[in-house]
C-alpha cells in the first residue's frame, strides 16, 4: 500500500524497522521474526539499506519477499551515498518493478571499510536531491512513490546551528517527501518540541516517532553511538545501573519504551516506529504492556 494511502486511513501509525542480514541462515531467521510481528497489525515495515554494496542486494530481496509472502507493506531505505546517477535509476526502475511502493531517503554514511570515500563520485550529496529524484520517478503502475525522510528530535549530528536545521528539513518535505520518520530518542519533550518547531517552520507532514528499547549495558553504548550521541536521561541511566544482568536492563529498557508509547499516544503522535534489532520479543512485550494485543487495538483508542 502506498505511505500516503496509509496515513490517510489511519490516525496513528505503529511500523517496525529490520536491517537485513547477511548470510542465508539469518535471513531465514528474520523472516521467521517477521512473521512473529505480522499479528500485532503494523501499519509498514521497512527495512534499512548498506552503502557500497554491503546489503544492497539483500535489502531488495527481504521487502520483496516481504510485499509477496506477508501482508505487510514495506518501506525500502534508500541512502544517496556510493551510488552515481545510473545506479540510483537502476534501483529505483528495480524497485518499481518488484512492487515496491516506497522508499526512505536518506543522505547516507561511507561504509566504515571506505571511511575515504570520495563523496563527489554520488550522484546526490544531501536527501533533498535524492527525495527530488525519486520523486520525479515512476513507481509500481506509473504512480509516483512514497517518500519518507529523516527527523531528529535531539537535533541532526551534521548540523549544529537548529535554526538552519530545520530550513534543511523543510526542503526535504517541500522536494516531495510525504512523511518524516525520527530518529531514536528517550525524552518524549526532545520529541514534543521538535514537533513544534516542525509546526512553526510550516511543516505539515505526519510526523513519526522512533523508539528503541534499550536491552542491554552494551547495547546501550551501541545505540549511543548509532544514533549519533543520543541523549539519556538520568534516570534512565540510574535505573540501568541498578541492574544485575542484561535481562534486567530488558526489563527497564522495555518498561520505559512502554511509558514513552504511552505518553505518545496520549499527546497525539502521528506514528510510532519501533526499531526492532531484527528481534520480536520486546516489541510484544510493549505491546502487552500498552494492555493491547496488535495495532488495531490502538488505532481505535
Amino acid at each position: 500500500m502506498h505511505i500516503t494511502d496509509i496515513f490517510a486511513q489511519h490516525r496513528t501509525t505503529f511500523s517496525f524497522e529490520f536491517f537485513p542480514p547477511k548470510t542465508d541462515e539469518a535471513s531465514e531467521e528474520l523472516f521467521r521474526t517477521i512473521a512473529a510481528l505480522q499479528p500485532l497489525q503494523p501499519s509498514f515495515v521497512s527495512v534499512t539499506y548498506g552503502a557500497g554494496g554491503s546489503t544492497r542486494d539483500r535489502t531488495h530481496d527481504l521487502v520483496v519477499r516481504i510485499e509477496r509472502e506477508t501482508n505487510l507493506t514495506a518501506v525500502s531505505h534508500l541512502t544517496c551515498v556510493c551510488h552515481d546517477l545510473a545506479e540510483m535509476t537502476a534501483i529505483l526502475d528495480r524497485y518499481a518493478q518488484s512492487g515496491i511502493e516506497n522508499v526512505l531517503a536518506l543522505g547516507g554514511d561511507p561504509p566504515k571499510n571506505l571511511a575515504n570515500y570520495d563523496r563527489a563520485k554520488d550522484a546526490f550529496r544531501y536527501a533533498e536531491e535524492l527525495v527530488r529524484f525519486v520523486r520525479s520517478r515512476p513507481g509500481p503502475n506509473g504512480r509516483a512513490f512514497g517518500i519518507g525522510v529523516a527527523g531528529f528530535p535531539e537535533g541532526h549530528p551534521g548540523c549544529p546551528n537548529r535554526l538552519a536545521e530545520m530550513d534543511f528539513l523543510k526542503r526535504k518535505v517541500d522536494a516531495g517527501a510525504d512523511y518524516i520518520c525520527t530518529q531514536l530518542f528517550f525524552d518524549n519533550r526532545d520529541f514534543y518540541d521538535f514537533r513544534e518547531r516542525c509546526d512553526l517552520a510550516g511543516i505539515k507532514v505526519p510526523i513519526v516517532a522512533g523508539i528503541m528499547p534499550i536491552t542491554s549495558k552494551g547495547g546501550m553504548v551501541r545505540m549511543a553511538e548509532l544514533a549519533a550521541g543520543a541523549r539519556i536521561p538520568a534516570k534512565l541511566l540510574k535505573a540501568v545501573s541498578r541492574c544485575a544482568d542484561d535481562a534486567a536492563v530488558a526489563r527497564v529498557g522495555t518498561s520505559w519504551a512502554s511509558e514513552q508509547c504511552t505518553d505518545l499516544l496520549h499527546n497525539g503522535v502521528r506514528g510510532i516506529h519501533f526499531y526492532t534489532l531484527n528481534k520480536s520479543d520486546v516489541t510484544k512485550q510493549i505491546y502487552e504492556n500498552l494492555g493491547v494485543e496488535s495495532s488495531a487495538a490502538l488505532r481505535a483508542g
